[in-house]
């Protein structure tokens, strides 16, 4: 394997020149095979500075970096990848004002390269959740009084969830979870999407929520009612995704401190990816995520741009 490193010192001498990164990228790009990112042609020229498309309909030039999340990139891919060992192997991420210092690099660079980094994160294939799983919503956004001038709400009840973005999760027994930003917290919002991401036939954990009254025509249900003072049923409980949202809220307090609706998901995917390779190594964590790097370039237009 590529790359035995444990500790960002040993990655930074084992990546000790652009060509080393390069040549890494490549291999878990291409695996030996390399194929043009813009026709798919698998016969190639190597050239001077990369690569030529040997298709007469194509025939375009093109690096390593083309269509990932390095592509057009000013910073050189070891700053890249020191970056990208943070963000994994830090439990509650790491804020762009933190990296910047880290990596001597200004804020906005570090904004903008921690977002094509949480890009890889999102599954081309949503996961099918099995089994047990316990489900639940969570409020996110914090209390209206801390709030920079620019970002207050007007009318707004101090903590009350009516300025508050509604994030549903689901765990699976075992510690898999999936996120979803909903507009609501209604039967008809929330079902449909249990019904993507978890299995006909599972067991499904909920509390005692309305929205969740017909779970049981596609799952076997069991409520808890929290209002009782029962966190548990019959040993069944939605502790593992509460303890989720904890550690993600800790993150956002501790961390952040905000995070714009805008791009919640981003934040959402990225403390989903970790918690659910929590048991992985985090050179492997590190070299999965050069892996999903193809095909996920983000633009600074595509992440600004104003969401009507």
């Amino acid at each position: 394997m590529l790359g035995q490193f444990k500790t960002l010192p040993q990655l930074l001498d084992y990546f000790r020149d652009e060509q080393v990164c390069k040549d890494y990228l490549a291999d878990h790009r291409w695996n030996g095979n390399v194929t043009c990112p813009f026709c798919g042609h698998d016969h190639i020229y190597i050239t001077n500075r990369g690569y030529k498309c040997a298709s007469k309909a194509c025939h375009k030039k093109f690096s390593v970096t083309v269509g990932t999340i390095f592509e057009n990139t000013k910073l050189p891919l070891r700053t890249w990848y020191a970056a990208i060992y943070l963000v994994t192997s830090h439990k509650k991420g790491i804020s762009s004002l933190q990296l910047a210092r880290d990596l001597g690099v200004d804020k906005k660079n570090a904004w903008f390269l921690l977002h094509r980094i949480r890009e890889t994160f999102f599954d081309e294939t949503p996961k099918v959740l099995t089994d047990v799983v316990s489900v639940d919503e969570t409020f996110v956004g914090g209390k209206n009084k801390n709030r920079h001038a620019d970002k207050k709400k007007e009318n707004s009840q101090g903590g009350h969830s009516d300025d508050k973005t509604i994030v549903m999760g689901a765990m699976q027994i075992g510690g898999i979870v999936v996120t979803q930003i909903v507009p609501d917290r209604t039967a008809d919002t929330l079902l449909p999407i249990l019904d993507k991401v978890i299995a006909k036939g599972s067991m499904v954990v909920t509390d005692e929520h309305s929205g969740y009254f017909r779970v049981c025509d596609n799952f076997f249900h069991i409520a808890v009612n929290h209002k009782q003072g029962m966190y548990t049923n019959n040993a069944f409980s939605t502790n593992n995704i509460e303890g989720f949202w904890s550690l993600f809220k800790r993150g956002y307090i501790g961390i952040y401190h905000w995070m714009s609706p805008i791009h919640l998901d981003r934040y959402l995917k990225e403390f989903s990816y970790r918690y659910n390779s929590r048991t992985v190594a985090d050179m492997n964590r590190f070299s999965d995520t050069v892996t999903r790097s193809n095909g996920k370039r983000l633009t600074w237009n595509q992440l600004t741009r104003k969401v009507s």
